[in-house]
């Protein structure tokens, strides 16, 4: 994984980890979010008690904020970045050098894991790339 951050992420990891004192390991920038990726464990410490937390980084940085908790697992990773929707089943392959995730989630739930204007799929996707090197995922 060789993720290159920019000046201003740099900038709101040092925010965030001085307010929370969990670790991050990557900060995207994203249709005016910010998306913080912790360490395994450390979302409790992200959060905070009542949300205490999170809601200084969201004040500090006059923004939207997001926390995902990263698992070296794969599958586990994608499930984590489509919260709150739930997965049901997920199959990585290769096809043609292409590495494609497929989600099986239930019809109720498709609007929900595309997200308004595809917003949480390309989320997932660019996570999924940045960490997983896997190059699109496909909803089921």
């Amino acid at each position: 994984m060789d993720i290159k951050l920019k000046t201003e992420e740099l900038r709101y990891i040092a925010l965030f980890e001085q307010i929370t004192n969990a670790k991050v390991i990557d900060c995207v920038i994203d249709d005016e979010t910010v998306i913080f990726v912790v360490e395994n464990g450390e979302m409790g410490l992200a959060i905070g008690k009542g949300g205490i937390n999170i809601n200084r980084v969201k004040k500090a940085l006059d923004m939207p904020v997001e926390v995902i908790e990263y698992s070296e697992n794969a599958e586990e990773f994608i499930k984590k970045s489509f919260y709150p929707v739930h997965i049901k089943k997920i199959k990585i392959s290769d096809d043609k050098n292409k590495k494609i995730a497929f989600i099986d989630v239930a019809a109720e739930n498709k609007g929900l894991a595309i997200g308004k204007n595809g917003k949480r799929i390309k989320k997932a996707i660019k996570l999924a790339q940045r960490h997983c090197s896997i190059d699109t995922i496909i909803i089921n």
